[in-house]
Protein backbone atom coordinates (compact mmCIF):
# COMPACT_ATOMS: atom_id res chain seq x y z
CA UNK A 1 0.00 0.00 0.00
CA UNK A 2 1.20 3.49 -0.90
CA UNK A 3 -0.12 6.96 -0.18
CA UNK A 4 -2.02 8.36 -3.14
CA UNK A 5 -0.04 11.63 -3.32
CA UNK A 6 3.24 9.68 -3.26
CA UNK A 7 2.01 7.42 -6.07
CA UNK A 8 1.02 10.44 -8.17
CA UNK A 9 4.35 12.18 -7.52
CA UNK A 10 6.32 9.10 -8.53
CA UNK A 11 4.19 8.83 -11.66
CA UNK A 12 5.36 12.29 -12.69
CA UNK A 13 2.12 14.21 -12.05
CA UNK A 14 3.91 16.79 -9.92
CA UNK A 15 5.23 17.41 -6.44
CA UNK A 16 3.42 15.89 -3.48
CA UNK A 17 2.04 19.30 -2.51
CA UNK A 18 0.65 19.78 -6.02
CA UNK A 19 -0.83 16.26 -5.91
CA UNK A 20 -2.51 17.10 -2.58
CA UNK A 21 -4.09 20.13 -4.25
CA UNK A 22 -5.39 17.94 -7.08
CA UNK A 23 -6.87 15.46 -4.60
CA UNK A 24 -8.51 18.21 -2.52
CA UNK A 25 -10.03 19.71 -5.68
CA UNK A 26 -11.66 16.35 -6.56
CA UNK A 27 -9.72 15.95 -9.80
CA UNK A 28 -8.31 12.54 -8.81
CA UNK A 29 -10.35 9.35 -9.16
CA UNK A 30 -9.66 5.86 -7.83
CA UNK A 31 -11.54 3.07 -9.61
CA UNK A 32 -13.72 5.72 -11.25
CA UNK A 33 -14.77 7.47 -8.02
CA UNK A 34 -13.53 10.93 -6.96
CA UNK A 35 -11.57 10.96 -3.73
CA UNK A 36 -10.74 13.82 -1.36
CA UNK A 37 -8.91 12.00 1.44
CA UNK A 38 -5.30 13.24 1.47
CA UNK A 39 -4.20 10.26 3.56
CA UNK A 40 -5.72 7.63 1.29
CA UNK A 41 -3.51 4.60 0.53
CA UNK A 42 -3.80 2.52 -2.61
CA UNK A 43 -2.33 -0.60 -4.13
CA UNK A 44 -0.97 0.34 -7.57
CA UNK A 45 -1.50 -3.23 -8.74
CA UNK A 46 -5.18 -3.34 -7.73
CA UNK A 47 -6.46 0.25 -8.10
CA UNK A 48 -6.94 2.32 -11.26
CA UNK A 49 -5.99 5.98 -10.72
CA UNK A 50 -6.79 8.87 -13.04
CA UNK A 51 -6.33 12.66 -13.00
CA UNK A 52 -8.92 14.67 -14.94
CA UNK A 53 -10.09 11.31 -16.38
CA UNK A 54 -6.60 10.58 -17.78
CA UNK A 55 -5.15 7.27 -16.51
CA UNK A 56 -1.99 7.50 -14.43
CA UNK A 57 0.48 4.68 -14.84
CA UNK A 58 3.39 3.86 -12.58
CA UNK A 59 6.83 4.73 -13.83
CA UNK A 60 9.70 2.32 -13.79
CA UNK A 61 12.47 3.31 -11.43
CA UNK A 62 15.51 4.96 -13.00
CA UNK A 63 18.88 5.80 -11.46
CA UNK A 64 21.29 8.40 -12.85
CA UNK A 65 24.69 9.69 -11.75
CA UNK A 66 25.28 13.36 -12.60
CA UNK A 67 28.38 15.57 -12.29
CA UNK A 68 26.87 18.86 -11.08
CA UNK A 69 28.82 22.00 -12.02
CA UNK A 70 29.11 25.05 -9.76
CA UNK A 71 26.10 27.35 -10.09
CA UNK A 72 23.39 24.68 -10.40
CA UNK A 73 20.67 24.19 -7.76
CA UNK A 74 19.46 20.86 -6.38
CA UNK A 75 15.76 21.69 -6.62
CA UNK A 76 12.98 20.92 -9.08
CA UNK A 77 11.49 24.41 -8.85
CA UNK A 78 13.26 27.77 -8.59
CA UNK A 79 11.18 30.98 -8.84
CA UNK A 80 14.27 32.97 -9.86
CA UNK A 81 14.89 30.81 -12.91
CA UNK A 82 18.44 29.80 -11.98
CA UNK A 83 20.00 26.66 -13.52
CA UNK A 84 18.81 23.40 -11.96
CA UNK A 85 20.48 20.00 -11.81
CA UNK A 86 17.39 18.31 -13.32
CA UNK A 87 17.99 20.32 -16.49
CA UNK A 88 21.10 18.19 -17.04
CA UNK A 89 18.78 15.23 -17.80
CA UNK A 90 16.51 16.55 -20.56
CA UNK A 91 16.35 13.13 -22.20
CA UNK A 92 14.88 11.40 -19.10
CA UNK A 93 11.10 11.05 -19.37
CA UNK A 94 10.53 10.14 -15.72
CA UNK A 95 10.23 12.80 -13.02
CA UNK A 96 13.46 12.40 -11.06
CA UNK A 97 14.82 14.31 -8.06
CA UNK A 98 18.19 14.57 -6.38
CA UNK A 99 19.34 12.23 -3.61
CA UNK A 100 20.65 14.67 -1.04
CA UNK A 101 21.92 18.11 -1.97
CA UNK A 102 24.99 20.05 -2.97
CA UNK A 103 24.91 23.80 -2.45
CA UNK A 104 25.20 26.17 -5.40
CA UNK A 105 28.95 26.75 -4.88
CA UNK A 106 29.76 23.01 -4.70
CA UNK A 107 30.21 20.49 -7.49
CA UNK A 108 30.45 16.76 -8.03
CA UNK A 109 28.40 13.60 -7.83
CA UNK A 110 24.62 13.67 -7.59
CA UNK A 111 22.33 10.65 -7.69
CA UNK A 112 18.97 11.34 -9.34
CA UNK A 113 16.11 8.87 -9.19
CA UNK A 114 12.37 8.41 -8.76
CA UNK A 115 12.85 5.60 -6.22
CA UNK A 116 11.72 7.30 -3.02
CA UNK A 117 12.53 4.42 -0.66
CA UNK A 118 16.13 4.12 -1.80
CA UNK A 119 16.58 7.90 -1.79
CA UNK A 120 15.33 8.06 1.80
CA UNK A 121 17.73 5.34 2.93
CA UNK A 122 20.71 7.00 1.24
CA UNK A 123 20.06 10.37 2.88
CA UNK A 124 18.80 9.44 6.38
CA UNK A 125 21.59 9.69 9.03
CA UNK A 126 20.65 6.44 10.78
CA UNK A 127 21.66 4.39 7.71
CA UNK A 128 25.17 5.93 7.80
CA UNK A 129 25.80 5.68 4.05
CA UNK A 130 29.18 7.45 3.55
CA UNK A 131 29.62 10.39 1.19
CA UNK A 132 33.20 11.27 0.17
CA UNK A 133 34.36 14.82 -0.62
CA UNK A 134 37.56 16.45 -1.86
CA UNK A 135 37.96 19.84 -0.19
CA UNK A 136 40.47 22.62 -0.90
CA UNK A 137 40.88 24.81 2.20
CA UNK A 138 42.84 27.97 2.82
CA UNK A 139 45.91 27.51 5.01
CA UNK A 140 47.41 24.35 6.39
CA UNK A 141 45.19 22.60 8.95
CA UNK A 142 47.14 21.10 11.85
CA UNK A 143 46.64 17.52 13.07
CA UNK A 144 44.77 19.00 16.04
CA UNK A 145 42.34 20.75 13.65
CA UNK A 146 41.67 17.51 11.80
CA UNK A 147 41.19 15.62 15.08
CA UNK A 148 38.58 18.18 16.14
CA UNK A 149 36.61 17.38 12.96
CA UNK A 150 36.64 13.70 13.97
CA UNK A 151 35.74 14.41 17.60
CA UNK A 152 32.88 16.71 16.65
CA UNK A 153 32.20 20.40 16.21
CA UNK A 154 29.26 22.26 17.77
CA UNK A 155 27.28 24.24 15.19
CA UNK A 156 24.05 26.20 15.51
CA UNK A 157 21.97 23.09 14.70
CA UNK A 158 23.87 20.61 16.91
CA UNK A 159 27.09 18.66 17.05
CA UNK A 160 28.46 17.26 13.79
CA UNK A 161 31.51 15.13 13.07
CA UNK A 162 33.33 13.60 10.15
CA UNK A 163 33.83 9.84 10.04
CA UNK A 164 37.20 10.20 8.29
CA UNK A 165 39.53 13.12 7.44
CA UNK A 166 42.86 12.87 5.59
CA UNK A 167 45.34 15.43 4.31
CA UNK A 168 46.10 14.77 0.62
CA UNK A 169 48.49 17.40 -0.78
CA UNK A 170 49.32 21.11 -0.54
CA UNK A 171 48.47 23.56 -3.31
CA UNK A 172 50.33 26.82 -2.74
CA UNK A 173 49.05 28.31 0.51
CA UNK A 174 46.07 25.92 0.49
CA UNK A 175 45.57 22.23 1.26
CA UNK A 176 43.50 19.45 -0.28
CA UNK A 177 41.60 17.26 2.22
CA UNK A 178 39.56 14.09 1.85
CA UNK A 179 36.47 14.22 4.10
CA UNK A 180 33.91 11.45 4.61
CA UNK A 181 30.49 12.18 6.15
CA UNK A 182 27.67 9.81 7.09
CA UNK A 183 25.09 12.57 7.54
CA UNK A 184 24.49 15.72 5.60
CA UNK A 185 23.39 19.06 7.00
CA UNK A 186 23.24 22.37 5.21
CA UNK A 187 26.79 23.46 4.24
CA UNK A 188 28.14 21.12 6.92
CA UNK A 189 31.76 20.82 5.73
CA UNK A 190 32.08 24.55 5.09
CA UNK A 191 30.83 25.42 8.58
CA UNK A 192 32.96 22.77 10.29
CA UNK A 193 36.17 24.01 8.69
CA UNK A 194 35.24 27.66 9.16
CA UNK A 195 34.94 26.90 12.87
CA UNK A 196 38.61 25.82 12.77
CA UNK A 197 39.61 28.99 10.90
CA UNK A 198 39.94 27.45 7.41
CA UNK A 199 37.82 28.75 4.55
CA UNK A 200 36.66 26.24 1.93
CA UNK A 201 37.80 27.30 -1.54
CA UNK A 202 36.53 24.28 -3.51
CA UNK A 203 34.29 21.35 -2.61
CA UNK A 204 33.67 18.33 -4.83
CA UNK A 205 31.73 15.17 -3.97
CA UNK A 206 33.39 12.15 -5.52
CA UNK A 207 31.43 9.17 -4.13
CA UNK A 208 28.12 8.15 -2.54
CA UNK A 209 28.60 4.71 -1.04
CA UNK A 210 29.91 2.43 -3.81
CA UNK A 211 28.93 4.84 -6.62
CA UNK A 212 31.91 6.95 -7.71
CA UNK A 213 32.25 10.01 -9.90
CA UNK A 214 35.36 8.67 -11.71
CA UNK A 215 35.99 10.48 -15.01
CA UNK A 216 32.42 11.69 -15.64
CA UNK A 217 32.70 15.16 -17.22
CA UNK A 218 31.06 18.21 -15.66
CA UNK A 219 27.45 18.63 -16.66
CA UNK A 220 27.21 15.05 -17.95
CA UNK A 221 25.17 12.10 -16.70
CA UNK A 222 25.31 8.31 -16.88
CA UNK A 223 23.10 5.48 -15.74
CA UNK A 224 24.01 3.83 -12.46
CA UNK A 225 25.23 0.37 -13.40
CA UNK A 226 23.52 -2.78 -12.17
CA UNK A 227 26.52 -3.82 -10.00
CA UNK A 228 26.57 -0.35 -8.40
CA UNK A 229 22.83 -0.47 -7.79
CA UNK A 230 23.02 -3.97 -6.28
CA UNK A 231 25.84 -2.83 -3.99
CA UNK A 232 23.85 0.23 -2.91
CA UNK A 233 20.89 -1.94 -2.00
CA UNK A 234 23.17 -4.34 -0.12
CA UNK A 235 24.55 -1.47 1.95
CA UNK A 236 21.02 -0.28 2.74
CA UNK A 237 19.93 -3.83 3.68
CA UNK A 238 22.88 -4.24 6.05
CA UNK A 239 22.12 -0.87 7.64
CA UNK A 240 18.46 -1.85 8.07
CA UNK A 241 19.46 -5.10 9.80
CA UNK A 242 21.78 -3.19 12.14
CA UNK A 243 19.03 -0.70 13.02
CA UNK A 244 16.55 -3.53 13.68
CA UNK A 245 19.00 -5.33 15.98
CA UNK A 246 19.73 -2.17 17.94
CA UNK A 247 16.02 -1.51 18.40
CA UNK A 248 15.46 -5.12 19.55
CA UNK A 249 18.28 -4.92 22.08
CA UNK A 250 17.03 -1.61 23.45
CA UNK A 251 13.48 -2.97 23.83
CA UNK A 252 14.56 -6.30 25.42
CA UNK A 253 17.11 -4.90 27.87
CA UNK A 254 15.36 -4.50 31.27
CA UNK A 255 16.46 -1.95 33.81
CA UNK A 256 18.16 -3.59 36.84
CA UNK A 257 16.25 -1.42 39.29
CA UNK A 258 13.00 -1.17 37.40
CA UNK A 259 11.73 1.83 35.49
CA UNK A 260 13.41 5.10 36.26
CA UNK A 261 11.13 7.22 38.44
CA UNK A 262 10.13 10.65 37.26
CA UNK A 263 12.07 13.43 38.89
CA UNK A 264 9.90 15.50 41.24
CA UNK A 265 10.62 19.23 41.28
CA UNK A 266 8.18 20.98 43.69
CA UNK A 267 8.92 24.52 42.53
CA UNK A 268 8.97 23.92 38.78
CA UNK A 269 11.95 23.43 36.46
CA UNK A 270 15.32 24.62 37.67
CA UNK A 271 16.79 27.53 35.68
CA UNK A 272 19.75 26.81 33.45
CA UNK A 273 22.10 28.96 35.53
CA UNK A 274 21.35 27.00 38.71
CA UNK A 275 20.14 30.16 40.48
CA UNK A 276 16.49 30.80 41.35
CA UNK A 277 14.61 33.03 38.97
CA UNK A 278 13.56 36.17 40.90
CA UNK A 279 10.57 36.70 38.63
CA UNK A 280 9.18 33.15 39.02
CA UNK A 281 6.59 32.55 41.66
CA UNK A 282 6.79 29.20 43.48
CA UNK A 283 4.22 26.68 42.31
CA UNK A 284 4.29 24.43 45.38
CA UNK A 285 4.43 24.68 49.13
CA UNK A 286 7.88 25.34 50.56
CA UNK A 287 9.40 22.67 52.78
CA UNK A 288 9.16 23.82 56.47
CA UNK A 289 12.38 24.25 58.41
CA UNK A 290 12.75 22.35 61.72
CA UNK A 291 13.49 25.60 63.60
CA UNK A 292 10.90 27.76 61.89
CA UNK A 293 11.17 29.99 58.84
CA UNK A 294 14.47 31.70 58.25
CA UNK A 295 14.17 35.46 58.98
CA UNK A 296 14.90 38.05 56.39
CA UNK A 297 18.60 39.03 56.70
CA UNK A 298 17.62 42.73 56.38
CA UNK A 299 14.93 42.60 59.08
CA UNK A 300 15.42 44.79 62.19
CA UNK A 301 12.99 44.57 65.13
CA UNK A 302 11.20 47.78 66.12
CA UNK A 303 11.66 47.37 69.89
CA UNK A 304 14.84 47.88 71.95
CA UNK A 305 17.35 45.12 72.34
CA UNK A 306 17.17 43.02 75.48
CA UNK A 307 19.10 44.64 78.40
CA UNK A 308 19.61 48.01 76.67
CA UNK A 309 18.51 51.31 78.31
CA UNK A 310 15.62 53.11 76.68
CA UNK A 311 16.61 56.20 74.73
CA UNK A 312 13.83 58.32 73.25
CA UNK A 313 14.24 59.45 69.69
CA UNK A 314 15.27 63.01 68.90
CA UNK A 315 12.29 65.41 68.94
CA UNK A 316 10.15 63.04 71.01
CA UNK A 317 7.38 64.81 73.02
CA UNK A 318 5.27 62.76 75.42
CA UNK A 319 1.53 63.22 75.19
CA UNK A 320 0.96 63.03 78.99
CA UNK A 321 1.98 65.48 81.76
CA UNK A 322 5.65 66.30 82.04
CA UNK A 323 7.23 64.58 85.02
CA UNK A 324 8.27 66.89 87.89
CA UNK A 325 7.80 67.55 91.67
CA UNK A 326 4.42 66.91 93.25
CA UNK A 327 2.03 69.89 93.11
CA UNK A 328 -0.41 71.04 95.79
CA UNK A 329 -4.10 70.33 95.41
CA UNK A 330 -6.04 72.59 93.11
CA UNK A 331 -7.22 75.93 94.70
CA UNK A 332 -10.62 77.53 94.13
CA UNK A 333 -10.94 80.54 91.89
CA UNK A 334 -10.36 83.88 93.71
CA UNK A 335 -8.45 82.31 96.56
CA UNK A 336 -5.80 84.42 98.21
CA UNK A 337 -3.46 83.44 100.97
CA UNK A 338 -4.15 84.96 104.47
CA UNK A 339 -1.77 87.64 105.75
CA UNK A 340 0.89 86.44 108.04
CA UNK A 341 0.42 87.18 111.72
CA UNK A 342 3.01 89.25 113.50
Amino acid sequence: MERLNKFLAHAGVGSRRHCDELIAAGRVKVNGRPVADLGLKIDPEQHAVSVDDHPVKTERHVYWAVNKPVGYLCTNDDPDGRPRAVELLPHVEQRVYTVGRLDEASEGLLLMTNDGELAHALTHPRYSIPKTYLVLVAGKPSPEDLQKLLDGVWLSDGKVRASDVRRLKPQGDSTWLRVVLTEGKNREIRRMLADQGHKVLKLRRVAIGPVKLDKLAKGKARRVSEPELAELRRWVALASERITKLKGKAAAKPRPDGPKPARFIPNGPRPVSGKPDPGRAPTGAAKPRPDGPKPDPGFKPAGPKAGAAFKPAAGFKPSGPRPGPARSPARPKGWRPLPKSR
